[in-house]
């Protein structure tokens, strides 16, 4: 039997069954496929002694004038700053509205309409859900605005680290999100309590509020089913999401200023955070499946994990969602709590320059894209900010990707495999278990793990076997094609 390659393609499929991603990787954690190898993703590291001590949701970065780089994040009661040197400072504002680590769901007096269940009925565990604390953040120039969706506040810091934030003069209350627009306009979305309505400063003056003939403020309520939960900018426009559709904001100028056009429906974003802006355009996981804005309109991307992501998510906790960009890959990372946990444990990752997905395990809150800082910046849960895409330690995780079914004969043969010839940049770094059935449904076998060499004797047989590869974690290794070498015959 000549030499048989493994040409699996990129990125994980899991969707239906486990036989139905024959032949595809189905499984993966902290690993992605680039240049048509499989290596593992850079590591993370505590960014010098960078540690707010609390839980985080939203966060920003951006530089000053003077060139100091600062990083912003808030948690459920405060908001902090981290300069360049990794130093932490509280900047805090006075009067901050406590919110909650947790989203928690309000079934008491007043959470649903009359006449919902039958008297005497037992009410279920459902009603309103209400969010998990997070923050809008946005830089004005050199300086920060902030929200947080307890508070409804927009607040400034001007780069006093002794000096706490600042309730923005004469901008509404009761808002939701907030975000400047590359006009200069700064846009309080959900403002004054209304879910629906947009409300804008003037141009370049985030202190002019109330709309005049000598000023370009304005307000407009969309015309939506849904809440607004967050904007975003995109390409020569905004993108605003509710929990139903998708909306963008044009610039007109005098008098109008902004026009407003509905781009999608039944595309609701899942989070206040569940967004990212790239240069393909703008895209976000919704309640069922996941999104892209193109300039133009709204389209569904096509998503080979969304199965095993949302058949298995905490619905209860969908605020805590967050979308960071990692652009010296080309991808988009969705974090999200999986269904027995109440805090953020997985993530899903998109590469939208090669349409290849991946999964695996990691817990954070809240990031930023390099840019600013030379690496993505990303919170733990503990509120430890690590360097991400740096070294080699993954917390002792150990990266991974392992098959479907493979099915290397044909009718009811068995397959036996004696040697796998390996395609690894350095060998030595990773190892390879097998795993084998003889029915879909049947007791699986396993074996090894083989340290591959130039052939490694394997010796197994089966219909269909799994392929399971581990990388050293302190190594920068690769995988290509795999070949093996056997023969078919006999039945069992």
């Amino acid at each position: 039997m000549p030499l048989i390659p493994l040409n699996i393609p990129a990125g994980v499929y899991r969707n239906g069954t486990e036989y139905q991603a024959s032949n595809r990787w189905r499984d993966a954690n902290l690993v992605r496929w680039h240049d048509g190898a499989l290596r593992p993703i850079g590591g993370w590291r505590q960014f010098i002694t960078a540690d707010v001590n609390d839980l985080c949701r939203g966060t920003c970065s951006w530089s000053d004038n003077s060139g100091n780089k600062w990083l912003a994040t808030g948690s459920k009661d405060a908001l902090y700053i981290m300069d360049d040197e990794g130093a932490i400072f509280d900047i805090t504002p006075v009067g901050l509205t406590t919110g909650r680590d947790d989203a928690s769901v309000f079934t008491g007096f007043g959470s649903l309409s009359w006449g919902s269940f039958e008297w005497g009925t037992e009410r279920p565990e459902t009603g309103i859900v209400l969010p998990a604390t997070s923050w809008a953040c946005d830089n004005w120039g050199e300086y920060l605005l902030a929200l947080s969706n307890e508070d409804g506040k927009i607040y400034e810091w001007q780069l006093n680290t002794g000096t706490a934030a600042a309730v923005l003069s004469n901008a509404p209350t009761g808002s939701k999100s907030m975000m400047v627009t590359e006009e200069r306009f700064v846009f309080a979305l959900g403002a004054g309590g209304d879910p629906r309505k947009v409300q804008w400063s003037d141009r370049e003056d985030n202190n002019t509020w109330t709309p005049a003939t000598t000023n370009q403020a304005g307000d407009i309520p969309l015309q939506t089913t849904g809440e607004i939960l967050c904007g975003v900018r995109t390409k020569n426009q905004s993108l605003i999401l509710t929990t139903q559709d998708a909306h963008t904001a044009t610039y007109q100028g005098p008098p109008f200023v902004y026009g407003f056009e509905q781009v999608g429906q039944s595309c609701g974003v899942v989070s206040q955070h569940a967004v990212a802006s790239v240069s393909a355009g703008a895209m976000w996981m919704g309640n069922r499946a996941f999104f892209l804005f193109n300039g133009s309109q709204v389209q569904e991307i096509p998503c080979e994990v969304s199965d095993y992501v949302f058949s298995d998510i905490n619905r209860d906790q969908h605020s805590k969602v967050f979308a960071v960009v990692n652009s010296r890959w080309g991808e988009i990372w969705w974090f999200y709590p999986s269904g027995s946990s109440t805090e953020i444990d997985r993530y899903v990752a998109y590469d939208y320059t090669d349409n290849v997905w991946t999964t695996g395990n990691l817990s954070r809150t809240a990031g930023v894209d390099l840019g600013v800082f030379s690496t993505p910046m990303w919170l733990g849960s503990d509120g430890t900010i690590y360097e991400h895409e740096s070294g080699r330690s993954f917390d002792s995780q150990t990266p991974f990707a392992e098959t479907g079914p493979i099915a290397l004969g044909s009718g009811n043969n068995i397959i036996h495999v004696t040697d796998l010839i390996p395609d690894e940049k350095t060998q030595g770094d990773v190892s390879v278990t097998f795993k084998t059935r003889y029915y879909p449904n049947d007791t699986e076998y396993s074996h090894g793990p083989y340290t591959p060499s130039n052939p490694t004797s394997v010796r197994f047989n089966g219909r269909q076997f799994r392929m399971r590869v581990e990388g050293d974690a302190t190594a920068d290794w690769r995988v290509g094609i795999m070949r093996v070498d056997g023969k078919q015959g006999g039945r069992r």
